[in-house]
This record gives C-alpha cells, sequence and structure tokens, in this order.
C-alpha cells in the first residue's frame, strides 16, 4: 500500500477575503509616506552604477574567426574519422581533438557580444 501524500502550505489570505479585494493589513498608510503594505521602505543607495556601454560589449574581430574555425576543424576531423581518412588508422584521439574543438567553438561562441 502506498503511503498517504503529505500535503504542505496552508492559507496565504487572511480566512474570508475575496480575491481582488484588499484586506485591512493590506491597505497602504497614507500618514506615513514611508509605508508601503505595513512595512518600512528602506532607502534608496546614493551610490549607483552605470550600465556598461555598448561600445564596450563589442568583441574583436578574431572571436568569431575562432569560433568557425574550431568548430569547423572540429566537424571535419570527426567527420575524416567516420569516413576511414584519417593518417595511422582508426584511434580514438581523433574524435577526442574533434569533439575539443567543436566544444572549444562553442566555448568561444559564448564570450562573443
Amino acid at each position: 500500500m502506498a503511503p498517504s501524500k503529505r500535503r504542505t502550505g496552508g492559507r496565504t489570505t487572511p480566512k474570508g477575503t475575496k480575491p481582488g479585494h484588499l484586506h485591512e493589513t493590506h491597505r497602504l498608510d497614507h500618514s506615513d509616506p514611508k509605508s508601503m503594505h505595513g512595512n518600512t521602505v528602506a532607502e534608496a543607495s546614493s551610490r549607483y552604477t552605470p550600465p556598461v556601454a555598448r561600445e564596450v560589449k563589442v568583441s574583436p574581430q578574431w572571436v568569431p574567426v575562432l569560433m568557425f574555425t574550431l568548430m569547423g576543424l572540429g566537424a571535419l576531423v570527426i567527420l575524416c574519422y567516420y569516413l576511414g581518412f584519417v593518417p595511422g588508422g582508426r584511434n580514438n584521439w581523433y574524435l577526442f581533438a574533434g569533439l575539443s574543438g567543436v566544444l572549444g567553438g562553442l566555448f568561444t561562441a559564448t564570450k562573443y557580444h
């Protein structure tokens, strides 16, 4: 026999309220300008961190070139392995090198802006 499922949680709104209606505890206290739903709002920080400018986010030209080169060479090595065009016979190091090239290209793609 399967154990009974345990229910967690409970009521999140006061009993007797309806959806869309505010309860007395949820009304704003208009006499206190810092009050929001009965809680005091923290003061805004005076420190400001400006967003990074769009010109700074531009990647150098070698990043997409390296990305496509690594992915292309990796795929070419794997294709040559399966077609039997690799020197020295079939060795798993060719697959490892091809997979490393493809993964290196994907990693480089994450750095491109």
